[in-house]
Formats: C-alpha cells, structure tokens, sequence
C-alpha cells in the first residue's frame, strides 16, 4: 500500500492547468497556518513568554538566515527555470543539472553551517546581546542543533523544483504541513523531558518529514541520483547569476527581524517571544490575501507587458488591487478589534500569563497599522517585476529596513516611559505591565510597511502614471472603508454585549462578531456599488447558469 502511495498512486498525481495546482496549495497554505497556530498554541502553554521561548526564538535567527538567503531566496528562484530549460532541450543534461547542483549546495551549505557551526557562541551574543550568560549558552546550543535545517531544505528544494515542473503539486504541498507537523511532535514529546532542546530536535525531525515526503514523487518523475560535482559547470553560473540580485532583498528582509530579536534581548524577559507571537498573527492576513493573489496575478502581468499592452496591464493592476484592498480592509479591523479573545484563544493558558497575553494583544494592534501596506506591497513588487524592474524593489527594501532599524530604538526608546507609554497603557489596558519598549518593535515595523509602501507608489507614478488608474483605485478604496466603519460599528456593539468567561463563550463570541462584521461589510458595500462585490456577484451567477445549463443537459 505505502510503495503504490508514493510511487503510482496518489502523491504521484499530476496536477494539469493553473486552477486545481492554484487550490491545491491554497489549501495546503491554510493547513499549514493553522498547524502554525497550533504550535504557537502548544509553546505559549508549556513556556509561557519567558526566557526559554526567547531563546528558541532566538535560535532560529541565524539558521532562518541561511535558509531564506540562500535556499528560499536562491536556490528555489532559480533551479526550476533552469531546469525547465535544459529539459526542454535535452533530458539527460537536465538531470545532470539537477544532480550537480543538489551535490554543490548540499556540499556548500554543510560547510557554510559547520563554520556557523563552530562560531555559534559569537553569533549568538550579536543577535541576542541583552542575554544572560545561560540563555547565551542555551541559544548557541539550539542554534548548533538548527544549523542542520537549512542543508535539509537546500536538498528539499531541488526536489520541490522537479515536482513543480511535472506538476505533483500535491506532494509537493504536503511538505509544509508535515514541517509543523515535526515541531509539534517535538513540542508534544521530546520537549517534557529535554526542555527547548526538544523543541529544536522538532524543527529537524519536521524538515526531515519536508524532504522526506518528496523524495520518493520526485524519483518516479525519473530523478536518478548521480555523484555528479562540476564547479565550473555553465549552468551552475548561471544558477548563482539568478541568485545573486534577489538574495539582496531578501537579506533586508531578513535584518527586520534580526534587529527586533537584538533590541527585544536588551528588553524585558518574554520581549522576544511577545513580538514572535503577534507577528505570526499578523502574518496571516498578510500571506493569505496579500502574497497569495499578488503569485496569482504576477503571470497575467507579465503577459500584458510582454504583449506590448499597457492598457491591460492597468485594469489588471487596478483589478489586483482593488480585490487585495476590498479583502485586506475588512480583514484589518476583524483582527484590530477582536485582537484580545483572539490572542487569548490562541496563547492565554497554561504558562502563558495574562500580562503577557495584553502585551502581545497590543502589539497585535500596532502590527494592524501596517497590514493594509504590507498586503499590497507584494502586487506592487510583482508590477515592477513584469515590467522588468527588480532594482526598485530592492532599493525600496533596503530603504524601509534601514528605517525601521532606526525606528525601532527610537520607538523602543519611547514606549520606555514619558507620554507615548502613559498613553499606550491607558488605551491598551497596561497598568500592571512593567517595560512595555516592546511596542515599540511592533509599531516600527508597521511605520516601515507604510514607507515601502510610499516610495513604490511613487516610483510607479514616475515610471508611467498610466498603469496607475488612480481614480478607480481611489473610489473603491473609499467605499471599502466606509463600508468598514459600519462594520467596525457592528463588531464593537456584538463583541461588547457578548460575555466571555471561559474559552467556549469566547470562541461563541468571536464567531459571531467576525460573521456579523462581515455580513454588514458585504452588504454596504453592495449598497454603495463597489466593483468588486459586483465582480464576485458575476462570477456567482456565471457558475450558477453553467451549473444550471450543465444539469438541463444531462437530464435531456
């Protein structure tokens, strides 16, 4: 049964056309978000925001480095272009692609971490400087631990490249929830009697199930492993020529969450982990609505460009981010509002202490500031992609980091005490809450979104203002938000009349506002003719006609 699960039957699925590989992993991404919440749920019960999930947070820095750097921001952007290339051309010098490039990154990247490896203890005192001398010794340990991970991914993503070619989209897709499945086994098992260590030998034990689940679909698409080793080889200058320009806005990416680790040591105990934890929140909107559509729409753009259509290549823009907006909206003020039972839903329990789960539930709303900006910022990445742009991107990265470096310690430095900590306090139900710099993090982050965000626009506006049907923009933009104060009206008046004493009135509680919410913004919004409610009423009815067409058929 297992040989005809991995080798013909169903991982080995072939997933034709755009719309069911488009699901397929739509489906996987919310599978995985929400076993990322039940392993965020199963840390805030057994650590609490204390020192050892700062730790564990911190551990993860240096090896998520490595593996954003050079394994999601190189090696995946690069191998299957390339590798579509030569297969077109001839199949045998594709595999030898593959091979030389699994056995050269596999080799580099288990060199590049045993030097991180062996200098983990000097590492460690850079990201996580506030540290006592037994969280330094606990996170350099962890970290060591870690290190194995991104040679494991390095492996995995030449395997996702060839499942991605010969569209196994489903096991492909399989990978990332078997990831947080690992973690929460660590968690659950490992973690009782060996503390954080337990919790890292999760991450392992996940990105070995990642790999694992992709070997087999990958050798039935006809990979054969060869010890194949050529430095010189053309195409390996050519995968790092395709790494190169995107690893450097991806590094900026990666120092936004290096600084608040290196500011939040110096902070209270628990600092690290209240910033993790309502980031994670915060994600999902973001990853979901945002990313997922920009991906999907990124194609579309590149074929009006290429097309020499401008003109098309405005609507569908403006249509992207109208929908991205239409959604986010609604979205930002469920999540501003019902910050509070959310965050008790998910961490307020076991060691997790009601302080904390306030201080976590603030910085939620900080984080809220910036989701409508850092939700289109990916569409608008994708818009200077098709036109063959990515300096701008970059330079527009770099620029937003270096401002919420700067941001953060004078935001830190704020919240600290003085006017702007009486304030937060005081709206955010802080009283007994020592240091709450923490904030401070959260809110330079969102400021930075909100920069970025500015200087795309204006960069686009002063590439060609054309592809920017501001107008159009500016009217939909205008009835989503006021639909969304009638909704934010409706949300305040559920929430606060329900009561909430226990996790099942809560739940009750945050159902029924979130669907009260929506309903009301639904119906406001088709009150005042926004577009893109009456695009979804089209599409409705279109499917509902077909299917009626469809069954009018088979019955004649």
């Amino acid at each position: 049964m297992s040989n005809h699960f991995f080798n013909g039957g169903l991982l080995n699925i072939e997933s034709r056309g755009i719309a069911v590989p488009a699901l397929i992993l739509a489906a996987a991404s919310i599978g995985s978000r929400l076993l990322g919440i039940a392993r965020d749920w199963l840390l805030a019960e057994r650590f609490g925001a204390g020192p050892q999930l700062d730790v564990y947070y911190a551990a993860f820095r240096i090896p998520d480095f490595i593996y954003n750097i050079l394994v999601f921001g190189g090696i995946t952007v690069a191998f299957l272009p390339l590798f579509s290339d030569y297969f077109a051309k001839n199949k045998d010098e594709a595999w030898r692609f593959a091979n030389n490039t699994l056995n050269v990154f596999f080799a580099f990247l288990a060199a590049l971490c045993a030097i991180f490896f062996v200098f983990a203890a000097p590492l460690v005192r850079l990201v996580a400087p506030g540290f006592s001398p037994e969280q330094l010794a606990q996170t350099a340990f962890l970290s060591r631990l870690m290190f194995a991970s991104p040679i494991i991914f390095g492996i995995a993503s030449i395997f996702s490249g060839i499942l991605q070619y010969f569209k196994k989209f489903l096991a492909y897709s399989f990978a990332a929830p078997l990831y947080n499945l690992g973690i929460i086994f660590g968690i659950l098992f490992f973690a009782p009697s060996m503390g954080i260590a337990g919790v890292g030998l999760g991450v392992i034990l996940g990105a070995l199930l990642y790999l694992a689940i992709q070997i087999a679909p990958a050798f039935g698409c006809g990979f054969h492993y060869a010890p194949v080793f050529d430095l010189r080889a053309q195409s390996l200058k050519k995968v790092f020529n395709l790494m190169l320009p995107r690893t450097a806005g991806i590094a900026a990416n990666q120092i936004n969450l290096i600084a608040p680790t290196i500011i939040g040591s110096t902070l209270a105990a628990g600092s690290i982990t209240v910033f993790s934890l309502a980031n994670n929140i915060y994600a999902i909107p973001v990853g979901i609505i945002g990313i997922s559509y920009a991906t999907a729409a990124f194609a579309s753009f590149s074929k009006s460009f290429s097309e020499g259509d401008r003109a098309g290549l405005a609507k569908k823009f403006s249509a992207a981010y109208r929908q991205i907006g239409y959604l986010v909206i609604p979205a930002t003020i469920l999540l501003f509002i019902l910050r509070q039972p959310v965050v008790d839903i998910l961490y307020y329990h076991g060691q997790f202490t009601y302080d904390a789960a306030l201080l976590v539930s603030a910085s939620l709303a900080f984080f809220c500031f910036g989701i409508y900006f850092a939700a289109l910022t990916p569409v608008l990445f994708r818009l200077f992609f098709s036109l063959r742009d990515t300096a701008t991107p970059t330079i527009t990265t770099v620029v937003s980091v270096a401002a919420n470096v700067a941001l953060n310690y004078l935001f830190v430095a704020a919240f600290a005490g003085g006017l702007p900590a009486d304030f937060a306090r005081q709206a955010f139900g802080l009283p007994g809450a020592g240091n709450i710099g923490v904030l401070g993090l959260s809110l330079a982050y969102s400021a930075a979104n909100a920069l970025q965000f500015a200087l795309l626009v204006f960069f686009i506006y002063k590439k060609d203002s054309r592809l920017v049907m501001t107008r159009e923009i500016a009217v939909s933009l205008l009835k989503s938000a006021v639909a969304g104060i009638f909704m934010a009206v409706a949300v305040y008046l559920v929430i606060g009349a329900l009561p909430r004493s226990g996790i099942f009135q809560e739940l009750f509680a945050l159902a029924l506002a979130s669907a009260t919410g929506g309903a009301v913004y639904l119906a406001i919004s088709s009150l005042l003719g926004s577009p893109e409610i009456i695009i979804v009423k089209e599409i409705l009815s279109k499917k509902w006609n077909q299917s009626r067409k469809t069954n009018t058929t088979s019955q004649k």
